[in-house]
């Protein structure tokens, strides 16, 4: 049977007109397939829309000199340039805010993200599946606790005048030691209330990764002879590799968002040589100043270095290795 050709099939309109319309409606099933997906993407994209985009309108404020009801552009707005950036950078305060930024944020990167890596690895290895279930539900728990909480947990056990711990220590013949109020145990405190607070909930990400790395591997190192303890630095880690790149420089790309919130929750006089950080000064100056163009300029200042450490991190990452954000 001779085939017809493409050009003597072109000449024939009823031809395309069928074609087109089948092509029309396969457009139109797979839309009608994709309907409840599209739904399921109004609620995250409404949210990313309100809550993310629409407030950047706000940045205007860090270059003008704004009161509670003035409008953002127009005839009403005072615009006063860099004043508030200079005001910052000329803050007496500046470089101990930095400081105690920086030392904060990195140790907390140093400490805890290793801590979320390890606790995946120990997950992996535990053989009984319902103990590992029920471990892994445990350490989530911490994650759901309100910070208000968690701070009134590290007062009932460290305070200094009837803190678990103290009187503990006191009725064993030893000393009191002030842990919530003296600036040498602050960070101590900080960062390993939130290694135990947030491990359990960062390594979901690590344990999702090694779930996917293949059994074989583990098989043919079994047979090799490789004991399950070699395994972890020549299967599990390599493999988790690229997710441990990326989630670092997603991490690096919040070096300086440091929470006020717990801070504050600690906040005693004793301390604020070494708590006082960006976010709190920014807390301080919007909130109880009213200074909100301070406090916007802040918040700008703190994203734009965010953004260039991300970014540096993410160049960096992909010119040593073949992992990168984009």
């Amino acid at each position: 049977m001779k085939l017809k050709s493409s050009a003597a099939i072109a000449d024939r309109p009823d031809v395309r007109i069928t074609v087109n319309r089948a092509g029309g409606g396969r457009r139109l099933a797979v839309f009608r397939r994709d309907v409840p997906y599209l739904v399921m993407l109004l609620i995250p994209t409404a949210f990313f829309l309100i809550f993310k985009y629409w407030p950047m309108f706000g940045l205007a404020m860090a270059f003008q000199n704004y009161k509670v009801g003035s409008p953002f552009i127009g005839a009403g707005a005072n615009w006063v340039g860099l004043k508030w950036f200079r005001q910052l950078f000329g803050s007496p305060l500046f470089g101990r805010l930095i400081k105690n930024t920086l030392a904060i944020s990195s140790l907390s990167l140093i400490i805890s993200f290793p801590f979320s890596i390890l606790f995946a690895v120990l997950i992996n290895e535990i053989v009984n599946r319902k103990l590992k279930t029920f471990t892994s539900n445990i350490s989530l728990l911490p994650y759901f606790i309100s910070t208000v909480v968690i701070v009134g947990v590290m007062f009932n056990f460290f305070s200094v005048d009837d803190g678990v711990f103290n009187t503990l220590r006191a009725k064993l013949g030893g000393g009191k030691i002030d842990f919530m109020g003296t600036s040498r145990w602050f960070r101590t405190m900080y960062i390993g209330s939130d290694v135990w607070q947030y491990t359990g909930f960062n390594s979901v990400v690590f344990t999702a990764a090694i779930s996917g790395i293949d059994p074989t591997l583990y098989e043919a190192a079994a047979i090799d002879g490789s004991s399950r303890f070699k395994n972890i630095f020549h299967i599990t880690l390599p493999c988790i590799m690229p997710t441990i790149i990326i989630m670092f420089i997603l991490r690096i790309g919040r070096l300086l968002s440091v929470g006020y919130e717990k801070i504050i929750l600690m906040y005693s006089p004793g301390v604020y040589d070494v708590a006082d950080t960006l976010s709190t000064y920014s807390y301080r100056a919007g909130i109880l100043d009213g200074k909100l163009s301070l406090s916007t300029a802040i918040g700008l200042f703190d994203s734009v270095c965010n953004l260039i450490l991300l970014l540096a991190a993410n160049r960096i990452s992909k010119k040593f290795s073949e992992t990168s954000l984009w």
